[in-house]
């Protein structure tokens, strides 16, 4: 079954999976494209924070900084890429995964790490954190929460753990730039060819429990 779905940003309309209102399914559907985030670091008490490599980011640098964030899901599969475009050194890094029970289950991060998956908090909002508390999520962990709060605009919010201690907080708000994803925007770093999602992140922080 399909429904025709609306895109914020878009006035043609798409054939989609049908998904609950404010399931997880609908709110990657809400949030499919190509978006611009300024990202911003801080201490835990709200001081700014001018570069995170002492706090044990996974991508450490200075800040702020902006991203080019290119969502795509199909109803199913997720491609998820971040590409650091001003700020800092241009970098790009891709996650995947693909609905199950309900739920965004995410494609494994690394050998030993923790399972990712993406839970919904109502209408435009959702949440990428781990299933299980376990050794993993000891080693690193950042919840991430998203929340549309706008036609075309979004806020991301992490809180960065390191070895269990909540070490620093990141905030991005957002930007639609185009309603999709599927060819690369001219604020790309990477340049205008090629494919807009890299091969999957895999790190090896977790290897030791593997």
């Amino acid at each position: 079954m399909s429904e025709r779905f609306p895109d914020q940003n878009n006035t043609s309309a798409t054939s989609y999976p049908t998904f609950p209102i404010g399931s997880v399914g609908y709110n990657l559907m809400l949030m499919r494209g190509t978006w611009h985030d300024q990202v911003e670091l801080f201490h835990l008490d709200g001081r700014p924070l001018e570069d995170d490599t002492a706090a044990g980011s996974g991508t450490p640098g200075p800040s702020p900084f902006d991203n080019l964030v290119y969502l795509d899901f199909d109803g199913q599969r997720l491609q998820l890429t971040n590409v650091h475009f001003r700020g800092r050194k241009p970098t790009a890094k891709t996650f995947t995964g693909q609905l199950r029970d309900d739920l965004l289950v995410f494609d494994p991060l690394g050998p030993g790490a923790y399972e990712n998956v993406g839970v919904s908090g109502g209408v435009g909002i959702l949440t990428f954190n781990a299933l299980t508390l376990n050794a993993a999520c000891n080693v690193y962990m950042e919840p991430d929460f998203i929340m549309l709060t706008a036609p075309g605009q979004r806020v991301r919010h992490t809180v960065l753990y390191r070895e269990g201690v909540a070490t620093r907080t990141l905030t991005a708000r957002g930007v639609r730039l185009s309603p999709t994803c599927d060819r690369r925007h001219e604020l790309d770093p990477r340049g205008s060819e090629g494919p807009v999602h890299e091969e999957p992140f895999c790190a090896s922080i977790w290897k030791h429990l593997a």
